[in-house]
């Protein structure tokens, strides 16, 4: 499970390095992982109610003798703290164990990307 304190690292590395301002929308990312495609698709719809956008769902590229397995990834527009996602992650570890998935893997983070030829 990620720490609170694993969290507050991460915003501060981000302080100091990307320099984005996390106070305003972000584009996170969420990825959970099983050996099963079918239960990952099945958490999609739950994941929708709750306003994820689906991205993705992939065989990484493995090592040899690594048994195959999907990525879910959904991604949304949000704001968090170190506070907030850690209470996301409990949320979506929570889910998946609900839901007999292998695991909730994490989140990644970045600006919203500006859609080219938006008129201001």
């Amino acid at each position: 499970m990620i720490e609170l304190e694993q969290l507050e690292e991460m915003f501060e590395s981000i302080a100091e390095g990307a320099k984005w301002d996390m106070g305003k929308p972000m584009l996170w990312g969420y990825f959970f992982t099983d050996r099963s495609k079918g239960k990952l698709e099945a958490l999609i719809p739950t994941l929708e109610q709750i306003g994820c956008r689906f991205v993705d769902l992939f065989v990484p590229e493995l090592d040899g003798g690594v048994e195959p397995y999907y990525f879910l990834h959904i991604e949304r527009e949000e704001v968090h703290t170190p506070s907030s996602l850690y209470a996301q992650n409990a949320h979506f570890y929570g889910l998946a164990d609900q839901n007999s998935i292998n695991s909730y893997d994490g989140m990644d983070v970045g600006p919203i990307p500006i859609t080219e030829g938006l008129v201001q």
